[in-house]
């Protein structure tokens, strides 16, 4: 796995050398800036990621037809009832102030809406967690797993490193036009403590979806699928040239920036022994785990969205928010949701969800710290 870990770094540098002669354009440029158009709309390539789009929304909407069979109706405990915890109300204060301030971009109280970003995501979390607290009975990440909470912060921050590395070798994906709000260190600084919500929202919106039994029992009988050990290394294999070919083709092979840690990380891990989203799939035929992240990262995606859209609306206005980004993706840049993000980005983040969390194990198993996230026990 650790050999695997490393790889994720190497392949797609030594892909990017054969092709540029050396790093890729832009390498090392942080925040990541846009260094060359993409190619323009294509619609063979825009075509046959539609019908994938469409496959898993199928499957999504109709798991029967893929062999799930209905859960049976079991009583469920009754719920303690329970207020709100007392991070609610300030939690909700700030994430309505926070979100006040980067949308208004007051000039009375220049340079606040620079600073938005991270109390508007954090004020979030929380609220999120309090309603997980509230559907639970008291139980919530916040309140069972303080300790995990922490790590999950550490570990996003990391991990979007993770993500940002490679997204040099697709020729920015992503990148973020109001590079010069801040200093160099002021950029690296303020984006360190952004990139700690990643992981903490997302899992918040798992948790919360969670709660809703329907929705958690609908994916939880399903076929079992199981992997033999062969399998595994031919998937290995597969995953690991793929990000080869992500450096050497970075516009063809783009879509790797946002699943390729899958069929490289996981196979490592059912390997070596190590849980995954998907161990429940091979024994229990069990999807719950797979589908709930992947929407959670989905409604997360709609907040980033929703809110990133708001913090550059009216645009002849100077730069305010230094988190604000664009996307210069090739081949399937069109029907945009909230002005940047094209609807086929939203497929991609049911996706990502998973590769967040496969990236959550990793770094857990590597520096060997609790991987669990379960707050109900």
């Amino acid at each position: 796995m650790l050999v695997s870990f490393c790889l994720l770094f190497i392949l797609p540098y030594i892909g990017s050398n054969i092709k540029w002669g050396g790093p890729p354009p832009g390498y090392g440029l942080f925040p990541a800036q846009e260094v060359m158009n993409s190619p323009g709309f294509n619609q063979t390539y825009f075509n046959i990621a539609s019908g994938f789009a469409i496959l898993i929304l199928v499957f999504l909407l109709f798991p029967r037809l893929f062999g799930f069979k209905k859960s049976e109706v079991v009583a469920e405990k009754p719920k303690v009832k329970t207020s709100f915890p007392k991070w609610f109300i300030p939690s909700l204060v700030v994430t309505l102030v926070s979100w006040f301030f980067m949308w208004g971009r007051f000039d009375l109280v220049q340079p606040i809406d620079h600073f938005t970003f991270v109390p508007l995501w954090w004020g979030f979390i929380f609220v999120l967690d309090s309603l997980v607290y509230k559907r639970t009975g008291g139980k919530s990440l916040i309140a069972s797993r303080p300790t995990t909470m922490k790590l999950l912060a550490a570990a996003s921050c990391f991990s979007w490193f993770v993500f940002e590395y490679q997204n040099f070798f697709v020729l920015e994906n992503w990148y973020y036009p109001n590079n010069e709000i801040f200093t160099n260190f002021g950029n690296i600084s303020w984006q360190l403590m952004s990139y700690t919500t990643v992981l903490p929202a997302i899992f918040e919106f798992y948790f919360l979806l969670r709660t809703f039994p329907a929705l958690r029992d609908r994916y939880a009988h399903g076929p079992k699928i199981v992997v033999p050990l062969a399998g595994q290394y031919i998937l290995l294999v597969i995953g690991l040239v793929f990000l080869f070919l992500m450096g050497l083709f970075p516009h063809e092979m783009f879509w790797m920036l946002w699943v390729g840690l899958i069929p490289v990380l996981v196979p490592a891990m059912n390997i070596g022994k190590y849980w995954t989203p998907f161990t429940e799939i091979s024994k229990k035929g069990d999807y719950s785990n797979v589908v709930l992240i992947a929407f959670a990262t989905l409604l997360n995606g709609f907040f980033w969205e929703f809110w990133n859209f708001g913090s550059e609306w009216f645009h002849d206005y100077a730069p305010t928010n230094p988190n604000y980004w664009k996307y210069s993706v090739p081949y399937v840049d069109k029907y945009h949701i909230f002005s940047e993000m094209p609807i086929l980005g939203y497929f991609g983040y049911l996706l990502f969800g998973i590769v967040c969390w496969v990236l959550w194990l990793a770094v857990a198993y590597l520096i060997d710290f609790d991987a669990k996230l379960e707050i109900d026990e």
